[in-house]
């Protein structure tokens, strides 16, 4: 097998019993960004020289007795949002083109405690505001399994990276749906953990009370055990949540005999592609057969969530980029401008009111959660369209805004705070991945990570990858 081909977590457990060298490691995913990458536009910055000379310091520890966790020897690729001291961090964006932050975000400095080598840092939609990755100041992302076709956002450059083999994990960050669909439409799995499970701090913000970091990987057991290595309460970010980790590899091997899987039938099973539709229900009739218990539930506050989430997802972004928007306009790329622009003309009602609706959204939820350990449903409602398009034909015939309709499932636990993972369930008729998004209790993890497992093992759709020739 090529060493790229690897799952992170195979790969770490190699690397701990010396029959792969983090040497090797860095190498091989050094040279699979050099074969394909110039296809993709996945990475905005890449640490050859940097990443080989930590990989050697790695395998000198290991000689030496010297174990630093989990990911030791470990290729890590992260969003360019993501602060790495010393390192140049754009988020995607011309106005920070040349910005060498003096300090590592809190989940840099924690990946690296785990034993985690930097490979290089991801493309992006510009300041993470949009659903496409097509960055006009360092390129369009392109899906690895059709380049015509876009990977979705705002960390497209991080799916794309995972799911073309370029590392063994990366860290995205999600405030609408950016980790989760890129990891649908890229064929990878991708946790939004409980907002205030992972620190923000080092992260340049889009919308502060959505905002979270996560891991985005092939494997679920590759995802586990990156949100071990991150999670936890921050001193210096005020919003994590002072609440215990666990283990969220613990429960990867426990089956799904009765556990309750909320559905929300005229919400969830609506408005899809016939496609997403078919592996859908496919899915819910897996789960079925591997002992889950499928409960039906009316929300009846649930189709609000679209309106309330671009809300404060426009508002919120405006109020962080008011300076720059006044003195910088030319610099941001055409429709993140106007998407900042627009934020500026919301009025405080509006925003209030949809910060009322987000509270009683959650507590419908967390009502609905002494019936049901979790909820399933599609992560989007289509798979990827082409590179450059604005616009998705969901119903046949009836374009309509893709940024509204990318958010239909994703917006969902986003407005509530609520932990949710994308797992692979299917492909469509031309060969693109569709994902399936496990929505959990705030803090419960673990119980994603055991249902996406057991859904994984049951299915393998892992084992099928991109060619990239």
């Amino acid at each position: 097998m090529n060493i790229v081909e690897l799952g992170l977590a195979e790969a770490a457990r190699l690397v701990k019993k010396r029959e792969v060298s983090p040497v090797e490691l860095v190498k091989s995913s050094l040279q699979q960004i050099d074969q394909v990458d110039g296809k993709l536009a996945a990475y905005i910055s890449v640490f050859n020289e940097q990443a080989v000379a930590v990989a050697k310091a790695s395998e000198a520890m290991l000689m030496a007795g010297h174990d630093l966790g989990s990911l030791h020897g470990v290729p890590i690729a992260l969003k360019d949002n993501i602060a790495v001291k010393g390192t140049r961090t754009t988020a995607g964006s011309k106005i920070l083109a040349d910005w060498f932050p003096d300090h590592d975000a809190t989940v840099t400095q924690r990946l690296r405690n785990s034993g985690a080598i930097i490979l290089g840092k991801c493309n992006m939609h510009e300041f993470a505001w949009g659903g496409t990755s097509h960055n006009p100041h360092y390129g369009a992302v392109r899906n690895p399994w059709d380049t015509s076709r876009f990977p979705a956002g705002s960390s497209g450059g991080s799916g794309a990276a995972v799911a073309a083999q370029t590392c063994f994990g990366a860290l995205g960050t999600d405030t609408g749906g950016s980790i989760r669909l890129p990891s649908a439409v890229n064929g990878i799995v991708g946790l939004r953990p409980t907002y205030g499970r992972v620190s923000n701090h080092g992260i340049i913000p889009l919308a502060w009370s959505m905002d979270t970091a996560g891991p985005m990987t092939r494997r679920v057991e590759d995802a586990a055990i990156m949100l071990n290595a991150i999670a936890g309460h921050d001193p210096k970010d005020g919003s994590t949540a002072a609440v215990q980790v666990d283990d969220y590899t613990r429960d990867l091997n426990v089956d799904l005999q009765g556990l309750r899987v909320g559905m929300i039938p005229d919400y969830f099973l609506s408005h899809l592609q016939p496609d997403v539709y078919a592996a859908m229900t496919d899915a819910l009739k897996l789960l079925q057969g591997m002992g889950a218990q499928i409960v039906n539930l009316d929300m009846s506050l649930i189709e609000g969530n679209i309106s309330a989430q671009l809300t404060i997802e426009s508002a919120e972004p405006s109020t962080y980029h008011q300076r720059w928007l006044r003195e910088r306009p030319g610099d941001y790329g055409e429709d993140v401008r106007s998407l900042l622009e627009v934020g500026e003309l919301l009025l405080a009602t509006h925003y209030l009111q949809a910060q009322r609706y987000r509270t009683a959204l959650r507590q419908e939820f967390l009502d609905a959660f002494r019936r049901v350990d979790v909820f399933v449903c599609p992560t989007l409602p289509f798979t990827a369209t082409k590179v450059g398009e604005t616009l998705v034909e969901i119903e046949p015939g009836k374009p309509e805004d893709m940024l509204s309709a990318i958010m239909q499932f994703t917006g969902v636990p986003s407005l509530t705070g609520l932990p949710s993972l994308n797992v692979p369930c299917g492909f469509d008729r031309n060969g693109m991945p569709i994902g399936m998004q496990v929505i959990g209790r705030p803090f419960d993890e673990t119980t994603l990570f055991r249902v996406g497992a057991q859904f994984e093992q049951a299915t393998r759709f892992y084992k099928k990858r991109p060619n990239l020739g």
